[in-house]
């Protein structure tokens, strides 16, 4: 069974409700945290783990998940639908 982590985000105004990482797909490469490093932090696993769902922008938070290079991070919209990967 795959080893999946879901995180509400309720940042006022963002169109992004929830964050989910596939962390079977993670491999540390932390692509991520240097694009939102108030976001994510790897945990004892060597894993992203969500620190802070609602500590940047949408831009921001797209552009980190889009910067990991196995497609680890999914992000879904306030209706449920999958915004990235597309």
């Amino acid at each position: 069974m795959a080893d999946i982590r879901e995180y509400p985000r309720s940042a006022e105004g963002s169109n992004i409700s929830k964050i989910v990482v596939d962390r079977d797909l993670c491999i540390a490469a932390v692509s991520c945290m240097a694009v939102a490093a108030e976001t994510w932090e790897l945990d004892d696993e060597n894993k992203i783990v969500v620190t802070d769902a609602n500590s940047v922008d949408d831009d921001t938070l797209i552009a980190s998940a889009e910067a990991c290079p196995t497609k680890a991070i999914f992000l879904y919209d306030t209706e449920g639908n999958q915004v990235f990967p597309k």
